[in-house]
């Protein structure tokens, strides 16, 4: 969420203790003995280039007087040629928010106190809650604050909008009042999607400052909560941000991870009182907010189909302290569940504030209780697989998250989004599953990413060309810091990052404003998902704020590439095959993804995988690997068109 501490522009207060000690020389010199060791990987070629670079940047750095850099995010172009003679293709995406029947504004309870929760805004979910085979739209609302008596909290509800597209028109009906959603009011912040009792319809999980809520999907359409017979409310306490339902023991059900913030009430953020010179209080760093502890619970559902789930968040090794004040070090905001490693185990990235990453490697039935079922055990790992800091060694203000194979090979790369002044993070393995750098400059997002303020990143296949390109949603926490800091603005664009290729010199390629229509207006950007919602076979945006309007973007690239819809459906274990790896051949190159749902910042996209194939007209080979390790080759006789993979029993 924030920048780091060193950087005296946007830090009026010194870093806690635990902060320093979190930075301290000590990890400093391991990580950088890890970054060298690294680095040695790669050819003398692109190491010259990327010096060459930071160079550069460190120039640019030291002149006060440069150019304003949302300028620089607003016009955003090409620096370098891509492959051969082939220019970066126009991306346009267009708000069909009022068109669509979309009218939901987030409620931040924001009346000029100042608190923190108000600057962080909310998630997103398309999810097929109905059924019919499209992704409909949930949008979590947070609400006024109950000590502010002068507001209306009856109308700061979650919103649902049914997908009624058809003939490729656009079309989202609020279904808030016949679903029940519109009874959800808490002060939201994240969701996550899954079926956890098996009965066919998805269930919701919302997390909140307080309480968080289960909310079962029936039969019926209507949402039941769930929340206390389920066990999964948490502390009143605590602030959630982030959570994923994901099968963490391989026993065919969704257990739940829950990413917790900061230490936090009113009563601290007054204590604390943040300040800026000029403006007063205003929404401040969590680097003098003590961190916490997330939550892990095994999903122990009866026979009956009677939600229940049990705490394991001490003994599955998911509580880091400090070592040096033994207090919790998280700070979570961004959370991917992906089997990084292909060991058939699914492994937790954990994205945090100002400190260190965490890298949650499951031990599946490597640990020492494997023969026990109810065992489930994870080892923190994310200094040792270099994903834990940023590339000089810092900790970073790291948000949103996503993670793909950008290069059309083995090596898994991991974006996460980060404060202004720090470029974008991009984890990229070094031909091993678990060894990482921070290529973001080699790669191309170093530069035009360092101004942004990022939430929401999605990797998907904007133009359907067979690579994935990148979605960066920006947005500032202070609405006042354009008179503190000339060199930001409280609204952002997004920004686009088309992929070239691994031929280029640089993949990624920032698309200039004209390039991506309406995904370049300034936003206070937040969540971020995406779905085909029009049926058209490319991928729709759906974006949040905070305390404005959410905006749904269609895309209509006009590009003529051929496509491929992928939908899973494993009765054997949980139904939609969370966690699943599906490899995809054709045109002589390889395209791989992965079944899972959370993505970006506090968000859920669809689960149906969109594999673009350019101008080749037929697929040569597609295989499962299930979540449970069971692989099945398909065949796939036509493209441009959606099929339904239903597992083969073996």
């Amino acid at each position: 969420m924030s920048s780091k501490p060193k950087n005296p522009k946007h830090r009026d207060e010194p870093a806690s203790e635990d902060s320093v000690l979190e930075d301290g020389h000590e990890l400093e010199e391991e990580q950088d003995d890890a970054v060298i060791g690294q680095a040695f990987k790669r050819s003398l070629l692109v190491f010259a280039a990327i010096g060459l670079v930071i160079a550069g940047v460190l120039f640019l750095r030291s002149r006060p007087d440069a150019a304003a850099p949302e300028q620089v995010i607003e016009r955003a172009a090409p620096e370098v040629p891509n492959r051969g003679d082939i220019a970066p293709p126009s991306l346009p995406f267009v708000d069909v928010t009022t068109e669509a029947g979309v009218d939901f504004v987030h409620e931040n309870g924001a009346r000029g106190d100042k608190l923190l929760p108000e600057s962080m805004g909310a998630g997103v979910a398309l999810f097929d809650y109905d059924g019919d085979d499209d992704a409909d739209l949930l949008l979590v609302n947070s609400m006024a604050w109950s000590h502010d008596a002068g507001a209306n909290a009856a109308q700061a509800t979650s919103r649902l909008y049914r997908n009624d597209s058809s003939a490729g028109a656009l079309r989202l009906t609020d279904v808030s009042e016949e679903t029940g959603i519109d009874q959800l009011t808490l002060y939201g912040s994240g969701v996550a999607v899954g079926d956890v009792d098996g009965d066919g319809y998805r269930d919701l999980f919302v997390t909140a400052v307080g309480h968080n809520r289960l909310l079962l999907g029936s039969a019926s359409g209507r949402f039941e909560d769930a929340t206390a017979a389920a066990g999964v409310a948490g502390d009143a306490a605590a602030w959630s941000t982030t959570a994923a339902f994901f099968d963490a023991d391989r026993d065919g059900d969704l257990d739940l991870f829950v990413g917790n913030y900061v230490q936090w009430s009113k009563e601290i953020d007054y204590q604390i009182d943040y300040r800026l010179t000029g403006v007063g209080r205003a929404y401040g760093p969590p680097v003098n907010y003590q961190g916490t502890f997330s939550s892990f619970y095994r999903n122990d559902t009866t026979a009956a189909g009677a939600p229940r789930f049990t705490d394991l968040s001490e003994p599955a090794g998911i509580q880091v302290r400090n070592p040096a004040t033994d207090v919790p070090v998280g700070k979570a905001l961004g959370l991917l569940p992906i089997d990084a490693d292909r060991d058939g185990w699914t492994d937790l990235l954990v994205v945090n504030d100002t400190v260190r990453n965490f890298f949650f490697h499951n031990q599946g039935a490597r640990g020492e209780s494997s023969g026990d079922e109810q065992a489930i055990t994870f080892e923190e790992v994310g200094e040792l697989w270099g994903v834990a800091y940023g590339r000089s060694g810092e900790a970073t203000g790291g948000m949103g998250i996503d993670a793909g194979f950008l290069l059309g090979n083995d090596d898994l790369g991991f974006a996460i989004g980060n404060f202004a002044n720090e470029m974008t993070s991009l984890y990229l393995a070094q031909g091993d599953p678990t060894l990482y750098a921070d290529d973001a400059i080699g790669l191309g997002i170093g530069a035009p990413s360092r101004s942004a303020l990022t939430f929401g990143l999605l990797m998907l296949d904007a133009d359907l060309d067979g690579r994935l390109d990148m979605i960066q949603t920006n947005g500032h926490l202070e609405n006042e810091i354009n008179s503190v800091d000339p060199s930001q603005t409280y609204a952002q664009p997004s920004q686009l990052f088309w992929n070239a290729g691994p031929d280029a010199r640089q993949p990624l390629v920032a698309l200039a404003a004209d390039a991506i229509g309406d995904l370049a207006a300034p936003l206070v950007g937040r969540g971020s998902a995406f779905a085909d919602l029009d049926g058209d076979g490319d991928l729709d945006v759906v974006l949040t704020q905070t305390g404005r309007r959410a905006i749904v973007l269609r895309n209509d690239q006009q590009t003529g590439h051929h496509w491929l819809r992928v939908k899973l459906v494993d009765e054997a274990t949980q139904r939609d095959a969370i966690g699943a790896h599906v490899s995809l051949q054709a045109g002589g190159a390889t395209q791989r993804q992965f079944v899972n749902p959370t993505r970006s910042y506090a968000s859920q996209s669809e689960i149906t995988l969109t594999f673009g194939l350019g101008t080749t007209d037929r697929v040569d080979a597609l295989t499962v690997t299930w979540p449970d390790g069971h692989e099945q080759s398909v065949a796939v006789d036509r493209v441009d068109r959606v099929i339904t993979v239903e597992r083969v029993a073996g």
